[in-house]
């Protein structure tokens, strides 16, 4: 049998085809996972990143609740329409504390990485109240509980010490803090609000969903949708980039 031919033993035998297909993929896993183990980190921090507030995480949680993932994606690709349409392409760094990320391809909605403070919470309220009295095109479907919905705040602690497993820098005082966080974000006039501004320096402290009297699911999806984008400053990339 000719060098040639020596393909045929995995042609006419499965189970030498089967080991052979494992030992090709075992390398291949490999070469591309053992890094991973050495190396610090494969993201490259960002100045301006920081963990989600107690209020923008029970946000998140409502996000992936109500299933706004699965027709939204949080993913600019790096392609003149994208950028035209949306802004500076998406940084692995803007996801470091996201468990799970919301990077996607799937869009019947917009892409909201860069949504932070492009509409006014009312604008947010009544969109999400009633799409289609500010979208007319739009077929999403409305979600008015939410500003009835209180916020549960039992468990906040517990999911914040969760995020500290996986890597989200909180501390015993943030955890310990994440009830009254949460509602101080939401509650401007409240005496929580400067120890919260110590633990979170660069979050929005306001009444989100336009009701002072109470902290609802409305307040913490506001929140965390008009924080979106927000955290980095991008013309320091478009500089570097002009200079180039």
């Amino acid at each position: 049998m000719s060098i040639w031919n020596k393909h045929e033993i995995f042609e006419k035998h499965s189970l030498v085809l089967t080991i052979g297909i494992l030992v090709v993929v075992a390398i291949g896993g490999l070469v591309e996972i053992a890094p991973l183990f050495y190396l610090k980190s494969t993201i490259e921090k960002v100045e301006g990143m920081r963990p989600y507030p107690p209020l923008e995480l029970a946000g998140r949680n409502v996000y992936i609740r109500e299933g706004c993932y699965l027709c939204h994606s949080q993913m600019i690709r790096p392609m003149r329409d994208e950028l035209e349409r949306y802004g500076h392409f998406s940084l692995a760094a803007e996801s470091m504390y996201d468990h799970p990320f919301q990077w996607g391809s799937k869009r019947t909605g917009p892409d909201l990485a860069r949504v932070g403070g492009k509409y006014s919470d009312e604008w947010h309220r009544e969109h999400l109240t009633d799409p289609r009295s500010v979208v007319p095109e739009s077929i999403m479907p409305g979600y008015p509980f939410l500003a009835e919905a209180k916020v549960e705040t039992r468990d906040i602690a517990d999911h914040l010490r969760t995020n500290t497993v996986v890597g989200v820098p909180y501390t015993e005082e943030q955890i310990e803090g994440a009830a009254r966080d949460l509602v101080a974000q939401a509650s401007p006039d409240s005496d929580n609000v400067d120890a919260f501004l110590e633990r979170y320096p660069n979050a929005v402290v306001r009444d989100f969903d336009g009701d002072p009297s109470k902290v609802t699911e409305m307040d913490a999806l506001v929140a965390y949708l008009q924080m979106l984008g927000t955290l980095v400053d991008f013309s320091v990339y478009d500089n570097k980039a002009n200079l180039r």
